[in-house]
């Protein structure tokens, strides 16, 4: 199955395409530090860029999916729509994906020696940061965000740094945690005995490889089906309810 993917819900852009003879092609735009994120730019040119490589074109495609986060809000935004606008255009199946669970299986199918498989009740924990203080945040069974049937551990959830303590502590096992948002809340995560690969692991990366192997496996859903995963409210929203409560 030849599958398009992209996740836009962090800063990176990353792309992949699965080929349908298990080769994997992706690429990928990180901002310097401090620069904003390039999805409106880079997206679109990644996309064609891997196409082209690949020597296809959105013809020769089964499926498009994308990361529908947990994540920064603009960015799921550009991501959601460029997904959908593909699917109608080119009338592909659309096939929408956890950006955590995603990222939990990246690690699952890592080597050995970054992701201590052996070790009994072993659970992942993917992080990321949800700005404003926040962790966005799940966990699963070692090997199970593999299976879209198997419920998480704990679900998704937008969670303060004492909350994010409190959940990792109420986990089954120590958990191998991942993401941006583990290196955020590394002081919180080590205190109740999870491990953080080191800062520069690929493992804290989102990856869209894990998507299109999620998505061979899951079924489309109509376009209009496909929504951000936001998991709390925009900034723009929150300020007006303060707006609304403080008027007299």
């Amino acid at each position: 199955m030849r599958i398009l993917a992209f996740d836009t819900a962090t800063a990176a852009t990353a792309v992949a395409l699965a080929l349908g003879d298990g080769t994997v092609a992706t690429a990928r735009h990180d901002p310097e530090p401090g620069a904003r994120p390039g999805h409106a730019s880079q997206l679109l040119p990644l996309v064609v860029g891997l196409l082209g490589e690949a020597g296809i074109g959105f013809a020769q495609l089964d499926r498009i999916a994308v990361g529908v986060g947990p994540g920064t809000f603009t960015g799921l935004r550009i991501g959601v729509a460029t997904a959908r606008g593909l699917s109608q255009a080119q009338d592909l199946p659309l096939v929408p994906v956890s950006t955590l669970r995603a990222l939990a299986l990246t690690a699952d199918e890592a080597p050995a020696a970054a992701t201590d498989p052996e070790e009994p009740d072993a659970v992942t924990l993917a992080v990321l940061d949800a700005r404003r203080g926040e962790a966005f945040a799940a966990a699963w069974a070692r090997g199970a965000a593999a299976d879209p049937a198997l419920a998480p551990l704990l679900e998704p959830a937008a969670l303060t740094p004492e909350a994010l303590e409190a959940a990792v502590a109420a986990l089954p096992a120590s958990p191998l945690a991942i993401g941006d948002g583990a290196l955020r809340f590394e002081q919180q995560l080590r205190a109740v005995g999870a491990r953080i690969p080191a800062d520069d692991s690929p493992l804290h990366r989102v990856d869209a490889a894990a998507h299109c192997r999620l998505a061979a496996v899951l079924e489309p859903v109509a376009r209009d089906a496909v929504l951000p995963a936001y998991l709390r409210l925009p900034d723009a929203e929150l300020a007006l309810r303060r707006r609304d409560a403080e008027r007299p």
